[in-house]
């Protein structure tokens, strides 16, 4: 069984010079194409990787907070990540008065960096293969279900013996829809600091017109800190404790990047959908992502003409806004991508081609598995969209329901509380939330986000899967659903910072019976109740028999296609990607160069403007060529490109040179590359990174935080011809 695994996740590795880019790899699995990686371009070691025996990569990079990544740069524990990795921490310590998104921040001294409770840095302590303890145990028979909770039973030991005695995590985490399964031992820290983020000018230049596309100009990075207790473990955010001493830092090398230089990424890629059946293509062809591209687009016609009009609403609404329109930008571009390969028909052809050489040594089950598939990608779908539009209506749409929705237990257990003496700790915990909740929220923003989300939500829902409530939209206002909403925020305790603290200050049992009537409340409880009642029940079941589906479809694959590849799709566990610094032709009469210099940006500087201006500091950095050793040929390298293979998550991981050195930080892909979780094109797929270079530019130059650099294992520049843009 072993053997079978290794040849799984091996079997990508004999066509390597044929798609060398593509995939993801296990580190754990390094060791088995190491001649191939120094073939490509790689002078160190798989075991200067990822080690069990001494410090190796592997303990540089972070799981930052939920979904990005970070690197660890200094022996005090100081990391790099994304600007937009570290948006919502900026600005939560952002006011009008320290306006931390506008003008930056820089600790001077260690004693000014931030605290942020709940962020996380989480590194992995080791990986290993236990697909031989799990799979022998599992029913072939069971339910999806049923198999889960008899992985989680032959897991239960393997995790005891992982964490006996220390203070680590463990998961036994399935891979490629249960084909295999592997056990991930952490170490997480909980006292994360602020150090420095270079102002939105920098970190977000180009906005949303330049997100997802190149060429790039934007300084996306920001400086964390770990901390750890005197013992070096971690602890909660304390001022006893004291800067993590890492077990590696990663050194940074100034000698640039050129064509055709090696490049490798190590990260934590979230989700990608390699082996989706030609029916699931087209539902998110012509179903999902229109749908939400439509919601998405609405919402931020609101937003943005707020932002524009005000300094406030920029402030409040700066990191909600951005991560609406983060997926809004990608699912126009992995549409556009999908449908100029013609995805659809290629899957079909692939699995006409499947059906064939399967019938030619008399197997069934590839005909019988995409048959399954078919007929439960037709039951599933109008739960699938039920399921996006719940996610984008409540989750990225109205506050006021989530918000409304955190109150339904103090409604429905008032008698409760008070007899248990919980309701001073309840409604304590609901003064804060709502505290941080109107710190950043504008009632009439919310309003016409609501208006313009309602009509494409009712458009597309199954009306057998609607909220209850929706109903009163035809009864009560004759179809009108602008009227509906102002009824609501009308009413509503929660759409008013002064009611709803009115509200909390003098609760007793005739206050709380009216909450059951507040319309916002009601609201929420129509929305929740028909997703956890009609929706998520059906859709669950029904994935764990796509699941089941799946599973046996990847191994037909397989089976009948010996000479693909065949790699496991991303699932937010740690993973390298290696490749090339290159450009690309992505369209007919358009080639992209793989760099981008400071030239560029003062191309693109617009005084005034949101996404196009420019701080004076550096507008005059530049006029006087003021770029220290980070420059070259006059000119100061900014961003790059590389055919690595990343996904959501890779965001701030580090790129590094065929010697383990930092030469960039990811934090996009081209638009033409949005389609690479469903479909990767070798031609077309390029990540983006900003160069190291700029990043320790602007920390000096820019920020005179000599200090930060000081921390850091900067080497020398080796002599060679560096190739860089001569256009100026």
């Amino acid at each position: 069984m072993r053997k079978t695994l290794l040849t799984f996740f091996l079997s990508f590795a004999l066509l390597f010079k044929a798609a060398a880019d593509e995939g993801m790899w296990l580190p754990t699995l390094l060791k088995s194409i190491e001649s191939d990686l120094h073939t490509a371009g790689l002078m160190i070691t798989a075991e200067d990787i990822y080690s069990l025996e001494h410090g190796s990569i592997k303990d540089a990079v972070v799981l930052f907070g939920g979904g990005c990544t970070g690197e660890i740069v200094s022996s005090q524990g100081l990391l790099f990540t994304n600007h937009h990795c570290g948006y919502s921490t900026i600005q939560q310590h952002s006011s009008l008065e320290n306006d931390y998104l506008k003008h930056g921040f820089w600790a001077r001294r260690m004693s000014d960096e931030l605290i942020n409770p709940g962020l996380t840095a989480t590194f992995v302590v080791r990986m290993e293969d236990v697909s031989d303890r799990i799979l022998p145990g599992l029913t072939v028979a069971a339910t999806e279900a049923e198999r889960r909770t008899e992985a989680e039973r032959l897991a239960a030991p393997i995790i005891k013996a992982a964490t006996d005695g220390n203070h680590y995590h463990a998961v036994v985490r399935p891979f490629n829809h249960g084909n295999a399964y592997y056990l991930i031992v952490t170490e997480t820290f909980r006292d994360v600091r602020l150090v420095g983020a270079p102002p939105s000018a920098i970190g977000k230049f180009g906005g949303d017109t330049d997100n997802w596309m190149w060429p790039r100009h934007t300084g996306d990075f920001s400086v964390f800190r770990i901390y750890a207790g005197p013992d070096n473990l971690p602890a909660n955010p304390s001022e006893a404790n004291v800067p993590y001493r890492p077990r590696h830092v990663l050194p940074i090398s100034l000698d640039g990047v050129r064509t055709g230089d090696f490049a490798m990424i190590f990260g934590f890629p979230g989700s990608t959908q390699r082996y989706l059946s030609s029916d699931a293509v087209a539902h998110v062809m012509d179903r999902q992502d229109p749908m939400r591209i439509a919601m998405r687009h609405a919402s931020l016609e609101v937003i943005d003409k707020a932002m524009r009009a005000s300094d406030r609403t920029r402030i409040q609404y700066a990191s909600k806004q951005s991560s609406i329109s983060n997926a809004y930008k990608k699912w126009i571009g992995e549409l556009r991508g999908l449908r100029e390969l013609d995805a659809v028909t290629e899957k079909q052809e692939l699995e006409a081609a499947l059906i064939a050489r399967a019938a030619a040594k008399n197997d069934p089950a590839p005909s019988q598995a995409l048959e399954q598939l078919e007929a439960l990608q037709k039951a599933i779908a109008p739960y699938t969209t039920a399921r996006d539009l719940f996610i984008e209506m409540v989750s990225y749409g109205p506050e006021v329901l989530g918000f409304a929705h955190g109150f339904n237990e103090l409604e429905k257990n008032f008698a409760e509380l008070n007899a248990t003496g919980t309701m001073p700790e309840t409604v304590e915990k609901l003064r804060v939330r709502a505290d941080k909740y109107f710190k950043d929220y504008d009632p009439e923003v919310d309003r016409q986000v609501f208006k313009a989300l309602l009509p494409i939500y009712r458009a597309h829902i199954d009306p057998a899967l609607a909220p209850d409530v929706l109903r009163e939209i035809d009864t009560r206002f004759k179809g009108n659903t602008n009227a509906w909403v102002d009824d609501l925020f009308a009413r509503s305790v929660f759409t008013s910072e002064e009611r709803t603290r009115a509200m909390l200050a003098r609760l007793n049992a005739r206050q709380v019976k009216a909450l059951g009537n507040d319309p916002a409340l009601r609201a929420a409880r129509s929305f929740y109740a028909s997703f956890f009642e009609k929706i998520r029940p059906e859709h669950a079941r029904m994935s764990d028999e796509m699941t089941t589906a799946m599973r046996t479809h990847v191994k037909n694959l397989m089976t009948h296609f010996p000479e693909r590849i065949f790699w496991p799709d991303a699932n937010s566990t740690l993973r390298l990607s290696y490749g090339m610094v290159e450009g690309s032709l992505p369209r007919d009469g358009v080639r992209y160069e793989p760099y981008t210099t400071l030239d560029g940006v003062m191309d693109k500087y617009v005084p005034g403007d949101a996404e196009f201006d420019l701080p004076q500091r550096l507008i005059e950095l530049h006029a006087t060529s003021d770029f220290g050793r980070y420059g070259v040929n006059g000119m100061l390298p900014v961003c790059f490109t590389s055919s690595l293979h990343t996904t959501g998550g890779n965001s701030g991981s580090p790129v590094l040179n065929g010697r383990g050195e930092l030469i960039g930080i990811n934090f996009d892909r081209t638009w033409e590359s949005t389609m690479s979780d469903i479909r990767f094109d070798p031609e077309k797929c390029r990540n983006i990174s900003v160069d190291i270079r700029y990043v320790l530019w602007v920390i000096d130059k820019y920020a005179d935080a000599g200090h930060l650099i000081d921390e850091m294992n900067v080497l020398p520049i080796k002599p060679r011809a560096i190739e860089l843009p001569i256009h100026r």
